[in-house]
């Protein structure tokens, strides 16, 4: 039970790892500092935005509007953690001390 738990705080690991290179991929694109006319970049991009898109349009959608300022990503990576470090690893302090 430790193993899953522990591999489980690792993929979620993982998973904020990903949406903060998306996020600065995506200011790199908007400040033109790289191109996504190159094809590499491209389809870096377009697997980043398809493994963080589902849940950050969710979050999206609950949030109020900001303008141009999306708060989304912070949301996600803030709910994660949470998951991962209240839930997770204060579950097994607590039930193997």
């Amino acid at each position: 039970m430790i193993a899953l738990l522990d591999f489980i705080a690792q993929i979620i690991w993982l998973y904020e790892c990903v949406v903060i290179v998306s996020i600065v991929l995506s200011w790199l694109i908007a400040f033109n500092i790289i191109n996504r006319h190159n094809q590499a970049v491209y389809m870096i991009a377009d697997s980043l935005q398809k493994l963080t898109e589902p849940l950050l349009r969710r979050i999206r959608n609950a949030l109020p509007d900001f303008g141009a300022l999306d708060l989304s990503p912070i949301v996600l990576i803030l709910g994660l953690e949470f998951v991962r470090r209240v839930v997770i690893y204060d579950w097994l302090f607590k039930a193997f001390g």
